[in-house]
């Protein structure tokens, strides 16, 4: 565009930044000019609807964040958003095979079971699960008196990989399981709490979390920074996510080394409530650790962090 054009967008775009009573840093007012003319000279297409252009760029100014920077300093958060996307659609997806699988199967196909976590117990009808036979051993019962073998080699790939999944990640004991369709889940009460944990966790880094270099850094992003704002003046960021990270797990390893070691037995709803605190704070975690990094800053300084705090390389 030349300078003596008279396009009314134009002038409507640079009266706004002329007027703009926020005063961002010099790097930041030309990345904004920048960003603000190109919205508003966007060259319009035979199917466009006018003016659609045009209100999207009122929005965004009037908006509490008017730069068109995020709160961390950077131009947009396509990292945080595909990460956490990845990571919950894959959790997600399983979680929802879970219910799905034996919904699907013939009534009574999946009799009870009882194996081993971190073990195949139940691929084949000679594996582990189908031939240890101890009824009153702790691990393991006589699956012939349970509903008969099983074997999820002998299903279609779709339900094969729910159950093989389930087997090596989960003990599969059938009564700390829900059934469905007369048939068991593929893992415990406490999987699927941890599975839906997860999706939850993932979403909220997905809608609220920032890059803001460091894991520590990026992990509390979620929360205004207000409220951060006495966590940062006293550098109490490391402290504050262990302590979140450990509201989330402690309660799930009480109740399971508590269940392992002594007589108590848990219940399936507090297996499903701890196992989802502690999969909110995983796939929380993952999901900032991965996304943590200095891509797209020119140094730490850079870094837009709450109550004006700045990162200093030692």
């Amino acid at each position: 565009m030349t300078s003596g054009s008279s396009n009314p967008l134009a002038k409507i775009a640079m009266k706004v930044i002329i007027v703009a009573t926020i005063s961002p840093a010099t790097m930041e007012m030309t990345k904004t000019s920048r960003i603000l003319t190109s919205a508003m000279l966007r060259p319009r297409g035979p199917h466009s609807r006018g003016r659609g252009s045009y209100r999207k760029f009122q929005l965004r100014v009037d908006s509490p964040y008017f730069m068109a920077l995020e709160r961390n300093g950077r131009e947009d958060r396509f990292r945080e958003i595909r990460v956490s996307s990845i990571l919950g659609g894959i959790g997600g997806a399983y979680l929802m095979l879970c219910f799905l699988v034996p919904m699907a199967m013939p009534e009574g196909s999946v009799p009870q079971l009882s194996g081993r976590a971190n073990a195949l117990d139940y691929a084949t009808e000679d594996s582990w699960g189908n031939t240890n036979g101890g009824e009153n051993d702790e691990v393991g019962h006589d699956q012939i008196l349970n509903g008969g073998l099983f074997a999820w080699r002998d299903l279609n790939p779709i339900f094969a990989f729910t159950y093989a999944f389930g087997d090596l990640n989960c003990h599969q004991k059938h009564e700390r399981s829900w059934e469905i369709n007369g048939n068991q889940m593929p893992v415990c009460a406490r999987d699927i709490g941890i599975f839906l944990g997860f999706v939850i966790g993932a979403a909220l880094f997905g809608s609220r979390g920032l890059n803001r270099w460091t894991t520590r850094d990026t992990f509390l992003s979620v929360f205004p920074d207000e409220l951060l704002e006495n966590t940062y003046a006293n550098d109490k960021r490391m402290s504050s996510m262990i302590i979140l990270l450990s509201l989330g797990i402690v309660p799930m390893a009480i109740d399971g080394f508590t269940q392992l070691l002594t007589d108590y037995e848990s219940v399936n709803p507090l297996r499903l409530a701890t196992g989802m605190a502690a999969g909110l704070v995983v796939g929380w975690f993952i999901c900032a650790s991965l996304c943590a990094r200095a891509t797209g800053f020119e140094g730490a300084s850079s870094v837009i962090l709450p109550n004006g705090a700045k990162l200093i390389q030692k």
